[in-house]
């Protein structure tokens, strides 16, 4: 049970990146590196992996909810200043 939510993790971040590598085989303005995908993909497998060990160590309901909604504002913030740079940190991407 355990493996298939790792499966279940993996495979949700292949099909997230096959988003980005269709949309550039059909139009230029999607104009991914190799290393963009590897940051995404980064990016990707550790909130996943932070879900999921929230998820199994956390017994309080209301705590683990909030847990996970945190996680994901996280990823959110770091994902839109890495692609354009709300904060005006050195790090954003265009």
């Amino acid at each position: 049970m355990k493996n298939k939510r790792l499966i279940i993790i993996l495979l949700s971040i292949m099909v997230i990146l096959m988003v980005p590598f269709f949309a550039m085989q059909v139009s230029n303005e999607v104009n991914w590196t190799p290393s963009d995908f590897l940051v995404a993909a980064v990016l990707l497998l550790a909130s996943g992996l932070s879900i999921e060990f929230a998820l199994r160590k956390i017994k309080r309901r209301k705590f683990r909810i909030a847990i996970v909604i945190a996680i994901l504002i996280l990823l959110l913030i770091v994902w839109a200043e890495l692609a354009v740079g709300i904060f005006g940190t050195p790090l954003p991407g265009s």
